[in-house]
């Protein structure tokens, strides 16, 4: 399910937005945490870094490991959880890993004067099958992006190393692979909103995901007060909102020919289903040549074995580049 659905709900648990690196999270969490309900954390990785680490948590001693490596973590110290108090709550309970990460949100959520609370992870979606079965009326969040926005994106962020499209295009598809999964498996749980979708449409987009989580829509989610890092964007805007799609299709004039052509050729199916069409690239001979044998080859490498076939089989003749652009 993309950028809809409504579920009704009797339990609200806690919501969770996932995504590859440069997808729109951020931006998500804020609407959500600008919610009178809500509070969104991020970066916690709990679930990742965490979980199942330290062994049964009913022995003291592995509780309190536990505790000093999560609380080690600056982005979890961050939330200002009370040692003694999660001790003495997580007695009173199941000693799993989950109620224990549990407790440290609902903390911080209390401190906020929040009833709900919710978790800003990259890749969490990967854990969809655990949150799921660990926090019943669980959301997960599935933010996905243009892969050549999000390439130029990470680009201007990174150290540019041979091969970067190949593992950038890689880390795409395989966020594509996941949320597919977990929208077929999960399909009450689990939602895929679109970045794009947001931006250029952020009411009615969040009206939608409040539909899914089970929450109504404040207005307040889309002025985002309270988040300062959007006040360039704020000062910029007619109306005051810091929600723009200055950054749709910023790649056009910013990538190169060759990996625009290598983003298309290996994910252009993907990106269809998703609804972003390939642009028109029209190779000259020249330039398949070389991007196939030499151009490509750090890229391929890095995409993995299976891609690479794919890639160096749609770079020679009539690539799906120009047959679907064309269309």
């Amino acid at each position: 399910m993309v950028d809809g659905g409504v579920r009704h709900q009797t339990v609200r648990g806690p919501i969770f937005i996932g995504g590859a690196a440069r997808s729109g999270k951020t931006l998500m969490r804020w609407m959500l945490s600008s919610h009178s309900r809500i509070a969104v954390s991020r970066r916690t990785d709990m679930w990742p870094r965490f979980h199942g680490r330290f062994g049964n948590l009913t022995r003291p001693e592995n509780l309190d490991r536990c505790l000093t490596a999560m609380l080690a973590r600056k982005q979890i110290a961050a939330l200002g959880p009370d040692p003694d108090r999660l001790r003495r709550d997580f007695r009173r309970g199941e000693p799993t890993y989950a109620r224990l990460f549990a407790l440290i949100h609902e903390q911080y959520a209390e401190r906020w004067g929040k009833v709900r609370w919710g978790d800003q992870t990259g890749s969490i979606e990967r854990h969809a099958d655990q949150l799921v079965a660990a926090y019943p009326g669980a959301c997960v969040i599935q933010m996905i992006r243009d892969p050549r926005d999000r390439y130029e994106a990470l680009a201007g962020r990174r150290r540019s190393r041979p091969g970067a499209v190949g593992r950038t295009t890689a880390e795409w598809l395989g966020s594509v692979a996941v949320a597919d999964r977990n929208r077929l498996r999960y399909p009450d749980a689990c939602i895929i909103v679109r970045y794009e979708s947001l931006v250029a449409a952020p009411e009615e987009t969040v009206r939608r995901v409040c539909a899914f989580i089970g929450e109504t829509f404040e207005p307040a989610m889309l002025r985002m007060e309270n988040a300062r890092r959007y006040d360039p964007e704020r000062a910029r805007s007619s109306d005051g909102t810091p929600i723009s799609t200055a950054y749709v299709g910023r790649y056009r004039g910013r990538l190169s020919r060759r990996d625009l052509a290598f983003i298309q050729a290996v994910a252009g199916r993907r990106m269809l289903a998703l609804h972003y069409r390939p642009d028109p690239i029209h190779p000259t001979r020249g330039e398949r040549v070389r991007w196939a044998t030499v151009g490509w080859a750090p890229s391929v490498v890095r995409l993995g074995r299976r891609g690479a076939l794919d890639a160096l089989h749609r770079s020679s003749g009539d690539s799906l580049v120009t047959r679907e652009a064309g269309r």
